[in-house]
């Protein structure tokens, strides 16, 4: 045993570092029960060790990191690494060279792949992940992407280091190299502030387990979101007794969840429904709970309800249903009588329908104020925040047990009234698919409905189509839960890192991105498909190339329709030129990194390089189509 008075210099550190804080500043001592009780506990234990009773165990900042972690449920960490993690590093070698576990690390080359695959596999898991940046600068590469996240509203742990603090050697870890004094910034955490629940900067290791629950427990509550923690280097580098460490169970310190409302307002909602003779429901991401999606298909065809997905980010109801009415509500609401908001951010577009404004709106949502959107301006008589699945549920079993045989039958016409539009919907849908286009061209509602002929029910459809995505979601129809996923930021380049992250989870389902060509370039390809490869993730890439941006030409025509820009087709959207012999590869980028690919511009051919395409992915390969369509 070793003795009081030859204690390792470690544990002298140590012990040191508690001591100094209780002599030079009282009031954290005061104002902090951790600190107090670690500076009682190392008493303790140095007690225990001089008297021969007892052990010691001494480990990092970093070690207890992880630890931490693993307490919090983190499967994976999403690692953009840089000198700031180098404690992080080492005890990730040390705990792989005893055997031990830590959460699987995977290095992506671009933090808007790590951002957005930490997302992808919150989507399918319901579980928030860890990624790892490199000081101010990776939190700004990665800034773009938890704006997404922030408004996907998904759990995601992002943790920034923070250049050295002391620049002479006086602890470890202080700055060594050049770039520690050029990247110690004033506010790094300003970067994502708007886009996170809740930021924090680890002030000492002995904290760190708690910092993780609670960074845990705001990550989770809902409305769920992004969380950010900066990581000094000198931090992580700390050293601690074991003794010091306790445990911050989620059962104790865990978040918060929304559920149902008191029974009151439920026979309230569940009157008013049943009352109107034209309701409606418009919805974008209720169907991030699968029971959510059953339970409004089953409400939406007691009551009557017809269902629009406005601007989808999650499939709501299956679109084989007879209450499913498109993604437009703008046909709907001249003659609705009630109106239900469930879990949407933008149920339509105020200025192109101003009839809404004069109908009756009852709204359920996980975030019914949008407390984070600094204007919103959709009138609602009643605002519910709930679980929707839950709420809905309540609703549901009022009505079944209020309607009596008068009323289903009143039903069940309403819904058979609904079959002629149903109809001549699904004669347009076909109608655009069987234009094929030109050569050289092909028709975008063509390339969707022979990609959605190929795909199974359980394939997971990612829409980053954008002036497309209507067309994709009206072509390539989705009825199972959890098998669409839509744009819910303000952020392109969202669906390379998303499908990774979504394979990563749920390795058995294909994944299929369908994407712009702008949006592509923004998703850092090269290292999507890096990172696919080193980790056996192949999903399939469906590019979808009309040679620009044509949301910006769209943007320029509604504002200005007679405009300059107009009259001379002038809309600085074009990623082309035009040359003779300019090239647009997009394949190649995911050919360099070992994926199969290839381009097609005739209809003739695509049935074929689509079956080649997901043969290669069901053999184990990552695969990009580069479709040729109409150009803007």
């Amino acid at each position: 045993m070793a003795s009081r008075n030859c204690l390792p210099p470690l544990r002298q550190v140590c012990r040191r570092q508690l001591r100094d804080i209780s002599h030079t500043s009282t009031l954290i001592l005061l104002v902090s029960p951790c600190f107090q009780r670690s500076y009682e506990r190392l008493l303790q234990r140095d007690t225990n060790v001089g008297n021969g009773t007892l052990d010691m165990a001494i480990h990092s900042t970093a070690h207890h990191f992880l630890e931490g972690l693993a307490d919090i449920g983190i499967d994976c960490i999403f690692a953009n690494l840089g000198t700031d993690h180098v404690s992080l590093i080492e005890e990730i070698a040390r705990r792989d060279s005893e055997g031990r576990s830590h959460p699987q690390v995977i290095l992506c080359p671009h933090e808007v792949v790590a951002v957005h695959m930490a997302a992808g596999y919150a989507l399918a898991t319901g579980r928030g992940q860890a990624v790892f940046v490199h000081v101010d600068a990776g939190t700004a590469n990665a800034c773009m992407a938890i704006q997404n996240v922030f408004r996907y509203r998904l759990p995601v742990m992002l943790f920034a280091g923070r250049a050295p603090f002391t620049l002479h050697g006086e602890l470890p870890g202080s700055r060594d190299t050049y770039v520690h004094f050029v990247q110690d910034s004033f506010d790094p955490g300003s970067i994502v502030r708007p886009y996170v629940k809740w930021e924090y900067t680890l002030p000492s290791g002995v904290m760190v387990k708690e910092a993780l629950s609670r960074a845990a427990a705001f990550m989770h509550s809902d409305p769920p979101g992004p969380v950010y923690m900066m990581l000094p280097r000198e931090t992580l580098a700390e050293t601690w007794d074991d003794a010091v460490m306790p445990a911050y169970p989620a059962a104790r310190y865990g978040g918060v969840r929304a559920g149902g409302i008191e029974p009151a307002r439920a026979a309230a909602i569940a009157q008013a429904v049943m009352a109107a003779e034209n309701p409606i429901a418009v919805t974008a991401y209720l169907g991030r709970k699968p029971q959510a999606v059953a339970v409004l298909d089953r409400l939406a065809r007691v009551c009557g309800i017809r269902v629009v997905e406005f601007n989808a980010i999650d499939l709501n109801i299956p679109q084989d249903s007879p209450c499913f009415a498109g993604f437009d509500p703008a046909a709907l609401v001249a003659q609705a009588d009630l109106g239900l908001l469930l879990d949407v951010d933008v149920p339509f577009v105020p200025q192109t329908l101003q009839a809404a404004s004069t109908k009756r709106w009852i709204q359920i949502d996980v975030d019914p104020l949008k407390a984070d959107f600094p204007m919103w301006g959709f009138a609602t008589d009643m605002r519910v925040q709930g679980d929707c699945a839950t709420v809905l549920q309540q609703v549901l079993d009022i009505v079944e047990t209020r309607a009596d045989a008068s009323y289903r039958r009143q039903v069940e016409a309403r819904i058979a009234g609904w079959a002629p539009a149903r109809a001549a919907a699904e004669a347009r849908r076909r109608a655009a698919a069987a234009e094929k286009g030109v050569p050289g061209a092909i028709n975008p509602a063509y390339l969707f409905s022979r990609l959605g002929a190929c795909l199974s029910p359980s394939d997971v459809v990612i829409n980053e189509a954008i002036r497309n995505a209507p067309l994709l979601q009206q072509q390539l129809r989705r009825i199972e839960p959890c098998s669409y996923v839509g744009l819910a930021g303000g952020g392109l380049g969202f669906s390379g890192g998303m499908a990774l992250g979504l394979k990563l989870a749920q390795p058995s389902r294909r994944v299929v991105q369908v994407v712009g060509d702008g949006a592509f370039q923004f998703s850092a390809p090269d290292s999507v498909y890096a990172v696919a490869q080193q980790y056996q993730l192949p999903i399939f890439t469906l590019v979808v190339d009309n040679g620009g941006w044509q949301a910006v030409k769209s943007s320029v025509q509604r504002v200005y329709p007679d405009g300059a820009a107009q009259q001379t087709n002038q809309f600085l959207s074009r990623l082309t030129s035009g040359r003779q012999g300019e090239q647009r590869r997009f394949a190649d980028v995911a050919s360099a990194f070992g994926a199969y690919g290839e381009q097609v511009s005739d209809a003739a051919e695509l049935d074929e390089a689509i079956s080649r395409c997901l043969g290669a992915v069901d053999r184990g390969r990552a695969a990009v189509l580069h479709a040729h369509v109409t150009p803007l």
